[in-house]
């Protein structure tokens, strides 16, 4: 997958999904079509016990998708299979500009370290991971040579986004 992507990394609680969820919203208003990958760290479901496509996977389906006129999604099963690899997930995504995925804090790919007072941890991870590229907070930070943006600084975050991943140069 040649499509460009970007990481919003940090400690549980730090704001990782509203950061995600803003800059998705801006970047969709600067024209660009953006999708995103989210790491759940525990067993999670989109599907609801008693529905026809919970019902199908119970009954032992591998995947199952749910299509109406308004959107579609794929379920996958992993049952004894392991956990995918990032890049398999991104090789199954429809082309679009570019892609934020949101945990993998493990992964080797471009990463804004999100920090907040009130997260489960205040360790930083930056100086254990050169892929994290710049810091966003809300409280002053020690960063070493790493740019810091306030968490409520959307436009600078993406800007530095999209200069990071040459998306401001495709796009002049």
């Amino acid at each position: 997958m040649n499509t460009p992507v970007f990481g919003i990394t940090g400690w549980k609680n730090s704001g990782k999904t509203t950061l995600t969820e803003r800059l998705v919203a801006h970047l969709v208003a600067l024209g660009l079509r953006v999708s995103t990958v989210k790491h759940a760290h525990h067993a999670f479901d989109i599907d609801k016990a008693g529905t026809d496509s919970f019902r199908h996977r119970a009954a032992g389906a591998s995947e199952v998708a749910i299509v109406s006129g308004q959107r579609f999604a794929i379920m996958h099963e992993l049952r004894e299979e392991p956990e995918p690899e990032l890049t398999e997930i991104l090789a199954r995504l429809a082309p679009c500009d570019l892609v934020l995925i949101e945990g993998y804090k493990r992964e080797n790919h471009p990463k804004i370290e999100v920090r907040r007072l009130g997260a489960r941890s205040v360790e930083p991870l930056a100086p254990n991971d050169p892929s994290i590229l710049a810091i966003a907070a809300d409280s002053p930070q020690n960063a070493g040579n790493l740019p810091v943006f306030g968490l409520d600084d959307i436009a600078g975050i993406a800007a530095f986004i999209l200069s990071t991943t040459g998306l401001d140069r495709r796009r002049d």
